[in-house]
């Protein structure tokens, strides 16, 4: 048994021509279109005090409510961005999700700024990101200084603009 497996071995490395490459989760970050965090990094993004309107959507590929809206909050950023409004897509896709994700970024060209939540102590941070929040996606925090907002719903482009309205 050993030897037909250290015989698969042999097969393996030289079908890929030598020595194979070893690529780590870490070397794979590098490349993606968005960053990683667990909660304690996302808290930054929730409680940024800047003058800016922070926009923070929680979707994930998977969820076709948040794929549908997605667009609206694209369209957000391209009309505000220069308006200190700042938008954050908040991907709570699985951790196996990793190149679904970034095919997704890609192929459908998000240029608002994109974090990977990897923290699936979803009990525990949850009501942190809202006490009312019962953990259900598309989720979406509206603040800047003076004042917040959350919505566990999907938006239009109108309802999101006129919610971001109210801020400005």
């Amino acid at each position: 048994m050993k030897f037909y497996a250290f015989i698969g071995i042999l097969l393996l490395i030289s079908c890929k021509g030598g020595n194979p490459e070893i690529v780590s989760f870490e070397d794979l970050k590098e490349d993606m279109s968005f960053v990683t965090i667990d909660y304690e990094g996302l808290e930054d993004y929730l409680e940024a005090s800047e003058a800016a309107v922070h926009v923070v959507n929680f979707w994930a590929t998977w969820c076709q409510p948040c794929v549908k809206e997605l667009p609206h909050f694209e369209e957000l950023r391209a009309t505000y961005g220069t308006k200190d409004v700042k938008v954050i897509l908040v991907s709570l896709d699985f951790p196996d999700q990793i190149e679904r994700l970034t095919h997704f970024i890609e192929k459908r060209n998000i240029q608002s700024e994109v974090v990977f939540l990897d923290d699936g102590d979803g009990n525990s941070w949850i009501p942190k990101v809202d006490a009312t929040w019962s953990g259900a996606i598309p989720a979406t925090i509206m603040y800047n200084d003076e004042k917040r907002s959350f919505h566990e719903r999907s938006f239009t482009y109108e309802m999101l603009e006129k919610e971001l309205k109210l801020f400005l």
